[in-house]
């Protein structure tokens, strides 16, 4: 084969063979394709898209070019679940003892964040004691035995995609929805999963503007999920404004927790609810979504799913004592108050720039050399559609600093009111389950 007759081949449309972008994948992998070549062909398929089975043999080729988790010794169906990210996406700190509370196994393999907030693994980190260094055996032990564990990323999970992401990032090829779609795949099953629930992120806040999008992104995944044996199911929820009300990493623990107790944010409750109940009945756990949601809303009502974290934070060194007494979180010195100009009803929360005005804050990272501040963030006490007095908080700012104007002219420009009553944004879209 030869790498300029394969750019011509998708220049003008054509299917790729399994083989060839196996060949691609292997050579691009191996130093034996050079940059300015895989480079034409990204910009190739980001103007001729990929057929189905293209994308289903991409990911997979994707998936053999580094480590592959077998997760084979855990008794029952592994479901993972992904988000597309977003600002205050607390759902994975509350989904994985929600759902190993009725019995799905969850073997979650978690990275930190670069943006806003911390990823998951930070934001458990601040309880005390957590580690998610732990060695494979240990991992499958702690998930047959509690059903739920959490360890950081292996350093050689599709390498493949992490060179082809970073050439995405400089040749304007990002925004591919083929490229995107088995970029994400790839990293889900390489990481062992039997099922995955994905959690596509639409609005303002997202990296998927739009509603056509996002949809688009959310089939594509589907298809190729289930194209390669792995039973793959979606939801396609709003990213206008923050989930929940916490941005920042022990904020958000605490929510967690008060939603575990059943007394958390509407919003967040019910998208875990949701994104769980796909989780349970892709286990093969419930008969329809229904009955996986009642059952989830049973362990909530009778603490079990509370007792779930407790046990998962201890069985990681962690101070399970957080979990009845979050105080012992880590707590920022000062909480300032960011008081409504005037009076009206919250028209527009921009996400992003709240994530923005977190990260000022030392919520999350700049580089990857920052240094996050655990105790940081921003506490909402308004959303979309909510009547505000003059005068009346709009937020908390959760800061070690005083010296914080920066971060309010920030948030004033994110949270716009309107003189006239505003409907809320829909929380759920659509659910994908086939």
């Amino acid at each position: 084969m030869r790498m300029v007759d394969l750019i011509q081949k998708k220049r003008d449309g054509q299917q790729l063979s399994t083989e060839e972008i196996q060949w691609i994948i292997e050579g691009y992998t191996n130093d034996t394709i050079p940059d300015y070549q895989i480079s034409a062909l990204m910009m190739a398929i980001y103007f001729k898209g990929m057929t189905e089975q293209e994308r289903a043999d991409l990911t997979m080729a994707m998936v053999a070019s580094g480590d592959q988790i077998d997760l084979s010794a855990i008794d029952g169906v592994k479901v993972d679940k992904h988000s597309t990210g977003g600002v205050g996406d607390t759902t994975t700190l509350v989904l994985g003892p929600l759902v190993a509370a009725v019995g799905v196994p969850v073997a979650k393999m978690s990275g930190r964040g670069l943006g806003h907030t911390g990823g998951t693994i930070d934001k458990l980190e601040s309880i005390s004691g957590f580690h998610v260094e732990i060695n494979k055996d240990e991992f499958i032990d702690l998930v047959n035995k509690n059903k739920l564990a959490v360890v950081g990323q292996s350093g050689n999970l599709t390498p493949a995609d992490k060179k082809l992401y970073a050439l995405r990032d400089v040749t304007a090829t990002v925004n591919s929805i083929p490229l995107i779609a088995s970029s994400i795949m790839s990293k889900k099953i390489a990481a062992g999963a039997d099922a995955i629930v994905l959690d596509v992120k639409t609005g303002a806040g997202a990296f998927m503007k739009t509603l056509e999008d996002s949809r688009e992104l959310a089939q594509a995944m589907v298809r190729i999920g289930n194209n390669v044996g792995r039973r793959t199911l979606a939801v396609i929820s709003d990213m206008s404004q923050p989930l929940g009300w916490a941005i920042g990493n022990a904020l958000e623990v605490n929510e967690a927790i008060q939603t575990l107790k059943g007394e958390g944010p509407e919003d967040l409750t019910e998208l875990c609810l949701v994104l769980g109940s796909q989780m349970v009945y892709a286990a093969g756990q419930a008969e329809t979504l229904e009955d996986a949601r009642q059952q989830l809303i049973k362990v909530i009502n009778t603490g079990e799913a509370l007792e779930k974290f407790k046990t998962f934070v201890a069985a990681q060194g962690g101070d399970a004592s957080v979990v009845d007494d979050p105080s012992k979180l880590p707590q920022a010195k000062y909480q300032i108050e960011l008081p409504a100009k005037e009076a009206g009803y919250v028209s527009s929360i921009v996400a992003d720039q709240i994530g923005t005005a977190a990260m000022w804050l030392g919520a999350g990272r700049a580089t990857k050399d920052s240094v996050i501040d655990l105790g940081v963030g921003i506490v909402l006490t308004k959303k979309i559609g909510d009547e505000v007095k003059a005068g009346e908080p709009l937020a908390v700012i959760h800061s070690n600093t005083e010296e914080v104007n920066h971060v309010k002219e920030e948030l004033y420009r994110s949270i716009l009111l309107s003189k006239e009553p505003v409907t809320p944004p829909v929380l759920i879209h659509e659910e994908i389950t086939e």
